[in-house]
């Protein structure tokens, strides 16, 4: 594993997540300028650090090596600032389907209110 890498991606993570490097470093038994050395790929990571990091951030260990930050897609301005939204293919696809899945049976019923209007 490429250290810079992985500690670079675990920030961004950690970020989007609205972690702090204090909380982090609590969680896999750390002290915060040792978990920033790890985040600047100045130490290295090990899977047993990068399992208690990864369920932390509640991903997958091999969800964390393969993020990618192309991958945060949509910047939006809401009423408490900045909010950033991460497009996750498998988890964005099934909220999708329930999406759609919802809306057809919303249709579905709003088409039978109209039939049953216009047989009036």
């Amino acid at each position: 594993m490429d250290n810079l890498r992985i500690g670079q991606k675990i920030k961004k993570l950690r970020e989007l997540k609205n972690l702090t490097q204090e909380h982090m470093a609590e969680v896999i038994g750390l002290s915060q300028s040792a978990y920033s050395r790890l985040e600047l790929g100045d130490t290295e990571v090990t899977y047993s650090k990068l399992e208690r990091i990864s369920q932390e951030l509640g991903m997958r260990p091999e969800e964390v090596i393969a993020f990618n930050e192309s991958m945060v897609f949509n910047v939006m301005h809401n009423q408490t600032g900045n909010g950033l939204v991460i497009q996750n293919s498998e988890i964005e696809r099934q909220l999708f389907e329930q999406q759609i899945s919802l809306l057809k049976e919303e249709n579905a019923h709003l088409k039978s209110i109209i039939e049953k209007l216009l047989e009036k």
